[in-house]
């Protein structure tokens, strides 16, 4: 049994979370490859080391003596680990080198990155494992997009290491350019070392016991979920979940790595399992979780097409993609096309794709529909279920919430539905209820 094992920024925040760290490393020789993050916040007023050094680069941008001035800050936060943890150990060439660069000019992604680094080089001296920088091994192209061939190849020439510290969230381009992931990116390095070193487990630790029903600030105590599939677990993720990085799913479920979400405050909790749909167990949720945003807006065109309906639907989505505008859901009927989006992705942009429309398209009618929520209602075995739509229609409805859209996939897997954002969290709470009772024969065990 081998296991990748990726700690988050709250379980490295301080030296205290780091001993706890350390030992539940120590507790399983199955641990083999360990992937940090930076250093999360001690306490809720303080500030995340990535934030730090983002904060930095604003500020070295403007001017390099108090961007240099400002990492002195970050510099002590590190210290102090090394103080408290009482390590015979100095980052003070690392901060050099930091230095150094700064003062030559740099990329934000290179700044960005160094709390990750910094992190795995205490935890590789606390451990007294090998170093790893993935700049070496996890490979970006030029336009900073990640390579998974090229990154595989390059875990092959380190298949026999027994074990290793490997920072999350970057790699670097061919040029050696550092390069970042998305924001919570350290849980795709996590997958990535686990699909390319073939481990067993890849275990995500954090400050929850794993996943749970639905958003406990929306809903007190709600029920935990156990396991859930890679296909539920994106869905949730892409839906607002915010334990696992929607992204990271592709690796380890590539591979086949079965993902076991942790609590380091609580490590003796068996947390969320994550597996694929063929692996799960008689007991796995009827309806698995629920998950939704707020701040989105419709679009709806309307037009006369016959012969240029094709064309209609192509020229309404290459306009947006043309101003950088991600579409999240396309409900649409013949002649009217909804395009549902984020607003403050569309912020700044809106009135200019409304004039092209008009110009190139020339619709009879363009309605825009705002303080639009979204609420998924995953589950795998929502498949195929006959009724299953109407009757959670039907317990919005019976409390006088309007459904503004609805939209479900060919695989039935999850069912969006959107509200009025005063509507929300009433929404939300609703169907929970009903989940519950659906769940009642497993909730009730």
């Amino acid at each position: 049994m081998r296991k990748a094992v990726k700690f988050g920024g709250s379980s490295l925040a301080d030296a205290a979370q780091i001993r706890k760290v350390a030992a539940i490393i120590r507790s399983d020789e199955a641990r083999k490859y360990v992937i940090p993050s930076a250093p999360g916040k001690r306490f809720k007023t303080d500030t995340k080391v990535t934030d730090m050094l983002i904060r930095c680069f604003e500020i070295q941008q403007r001017d390099l003596d108090e961007g240099l001035a400002y990492f002195s800050q970050i510099e002590e936060r590190f210290n102090s680990i090394l103080k408290d943890l009482e390590l015979d150990y100095s980052l003070e060439e690392e901060y050099r080198v930091i230095r150094s660069n700064m003062e030559e000019g740099l990329s934000r992604d290179y700044l960005v990155s160094r709390g990750e680094y910094l992190s795995g080089k205490i935890l590789s001296n606390l451990l007294d494992m090998p170093f790893v920088d993935p700049a070496d091994y996890i490979h970006f192209n030029s336009n900073g997009i990640f390579e998974e061939q090229k990154t595989s190849a390059a875990f092959r020439e380190i298949a026999g290491m027994e074990s290793f510290v490997m920072p999350g969230f970057y790699g670097a381009t061919d040029t050696g350019r550092i390069r970042t992931f998305s924001r919570g990116g350290s849980d795709i390095t996590g997958s990535i070392v686990a699909g390319g070193m073939q481990v067993d487990v890849y275990e995500n630790w954090t400050d929850v016991s794993g996943f749970l029903m639905v958003d406990p600030r929306i809903v007190e105590n709600p029920y935990p979920i156990k396991e859930i599939t890679y296909s539920e677990l994106r869905e949730l993720s892409y839906m607002g979940a915010q334990v696992f990085h929607e992204e990271a799913i592709f690796p380890a479920r590539a591979a086949g790595i079965p993902i076991n979400i942790r609590n380091t405050n609580r490590p003796e909790d068996e947390g969320s399992w994550v597996c694929t749909d063929d692996k799960i167990s008689k007991d796995h949720l009827f309806i698995t979780g629920l998950a939704g945003k707020t701040d989105f807006m419709s679009l709806s065109f309307e037009k006369d097409v016959g012969s240029d309906r094709l064309p209609f639907g192509r020229k309404v989505l290459q306009m947006f993609e043309e101003a950088k505008v991600m579409v999240e859901h396309v409900p649409s009927s013949i002649g009217t096309m909804t395009v549902v989006v984020d607003a403050a992705e569309i912020s700044g942009k809106e009135e200019s794709i409304l004039r092209r429309i008009r110009r190139e398209i020339d619709p009879y009618s363009i309605t825009v529909e705002r303080n639009l929520a979204l609420v998924a209602v995953v589950g795998l075995k929502l498949r195929g279920v006959v009724g299953i739509t109407s009757d959670m229609l039907r317990v919005l409805a019976d409390e006088g919430i309007n459904v503004r859209m609805v939209v479900q996939g060919i695989k039935e897997i999850s069912l969006i539905i959107g509200v009025s954002e005063e509507d929300y969290e009433k929404a939300i709470r609703l169907l929970y209820d009903f989940a519950l009772k659906s769940n009642q024969s497993i909730v009730s065990e």
